[in-house]
Parts: structure tokens; C-alpha cells; sequence
């Protein structure tokens, strides 16, 4: 289904009313249900630019996270490239050979869940970009045209509304971030486990998160959940075992 094309005003007056009411930790779900309701796509998911990595922020549901979370235990994908290039990224079909040469395993695993074409957008600009709107459809093709002018603008409304949350809750200035969805506040572990990586190997930040990758993918697991055995002490990169 396409939708006509929604200025700037309007985008910005449906998302204000989704988050009318909402604490700064429920608005990127939210922004995430917004996005649903203006967009004939059938999951979303936001995530902030970290470094090395995406961070996830939020999805629409489960399938949007776990293809949010494959991303960033590869290091590839649409909403990575997105990133790094502060330009949209379109994949209109997983299952074509062009699509799928991009990003092979990220192709295979994203279409093995039913996402068949993933439209990566940058919040911010390419000057500065502090993360992607993801979105996925179940049928391949690209967005028509209005509907991309429309996932434009809401990208904009996107980054504006996450740029405008304060880091900490009222009357609690020393909780900053706290805003952050448990996900991505999570991810604060996958840097103290590269830190210890690096200190266990001798090595560079980029080596160690590439080694957590690595383990993560050879284990069928998400670098987070990876990480939290390395903080917690059950896993150890200096053991000759691993």
C-alpha cells in the first residue's frame, strides 16, 4: 500500500500526538510505533552511532530487534553503511543477487526471518549523523516515491525529537542517560568487554571488537550477550581454551 506524500508539518503533528505524554525512556518506542502508522513498512528500529558500532535504541518488535541486534554483531548491513556514509540505504530485495553480495550473511539471516527488503535512513546529516531509521518490509521492492519523501521527513522528526531528550530525568541529575532503552543502555558492557579484551590480548580497540564479533557469530550469539560473559569473568580471550 503507498500512502501520499506527508510534509513536514504534518509528519511533526502525528509524532508529536504519538508522544504526548511520554517519559524521555518511552519516546524512541514511540517514535518506532510513529513510524508504523505513517509508512507502509511493517517493522522499525532506531539506532544511535557508537563507535565501532551501531548502538540499538529501540524497535517496533522482535523480529525488528533481532535484526537490529544482527547488524551490530556483524558490523554489516544497510543500517551500518547508512551510518557510515550519512546517505540512505537502500536494499530492495535480500534475496537478489545484488542485495545479497552486499551484505551475505546479513542478507541470508535477516531473510531467513521474513524481512525481505530494508530501507536504511541517517538521523542527522552528512556532517552529522548520530544514527539510523531502519525499516523492513515483508515484500521486496523499494519505497514508492512519496512514501520515501515521507520516511525522509519523518527521519528529521526522528532526530530532532532524540536530540531534544535531556541525558538524565528530572530531579535526578546524576542517572544521565537514563532516557536509553535497557538495550541500549546494555551496550555499555560491550565497551568495558573490549576494554578487557584489549588488556587480556595486548591489542587495539578495533582488533578486540572484531574478535568479540567473531566469538559472538561462531557461537550463534549477539555480541551483547557475548560481552556480558566477558565482563562477568565466565569467558576469558587469554584462555588458551577460547
Amino acid at each position: 500500500m503507498t500512502v501520499v506524500h506527508l510534509g513536514r508539518d504534518r509528519v511533526a503533528g502525528n509524532v508529536a500526538e504519538e508522544l504526548r505524554g511520554a517519559a524521555p525512556r518511552e519516546v524512541p518506542q514511540r517514535l518506532c510505533d510513529a513510524v508504523l502508522r505513517l509508512l507502509p513498512v511493517d517493522d522499525a528500529s532506531v539506532s544511535l552511532r557508537g563507535d565501532g558500532m551501531p548502538v540499538p535504541l529501540s524497535a517496533s518488535g522482535e523480529r525488528a530487534g533481532y535484526v537490529m541486534e544482527l547488524q551490530v554483531t556483524l558490523g554489516d548491513g544497510p543500517c551500518c553503511e547508512a551510518a557510515e556514509t550519512g546517505a540512505p540505504v537502500v536494499a530492495a530485495d535480500l534475496t537478489s543477487n545484488r542485495d545479497a553480495c552486499r551484505w551475505p550473511v546479513f542478507a541470508q539471516q535477516a531473510a531467513a526471518v521474513g524481512v525481505r527488503s530494508v530501507c536504511a535512513l541517517p538521523l542527522g546529516d552528512g556532517a552529522v549523523c548520530v544514527g539510523t531509521l531502519d525499516l523492513y518490509r515483508d515484500e521486496p521492492g523499494g519505497l514508492a516515491a512519496d512514501d520515501m519523501r515521507t520516511a525522509r521527513v519523518l527521519a528529521e522528526v526522528v532526530t530532532a525529537a532524540l536530540v531534544a531528550l535531556p541525558t538524565a530525568e528530572p530531579h535526578d541529575p546524576g542517572d544521565a542517560g537514563h532516557w536509553l532503552s535497557p538495550l541500549a543502555a546494555g551496550h555499555d558492557e560491550v565497551y568495558q568487554a573490549v576494554g578487557m579484551v584489549m588488556a587480556q590480548l595486548g591489542i587495539a580497540a578495533d582488533e578486540a571488537l572484531s574478535l568479540l564479533r567473531g566469538h559472538a557469530f561462531a557461537k550463534d550469539t549477539t555480541v551483547l550477550e557475548l560481552a556480558h560473559e566477558v565482563v562477568t569473568l565466565r569467558l576469558r580471550f587469554d584462555d588458551p581454551d577460547v
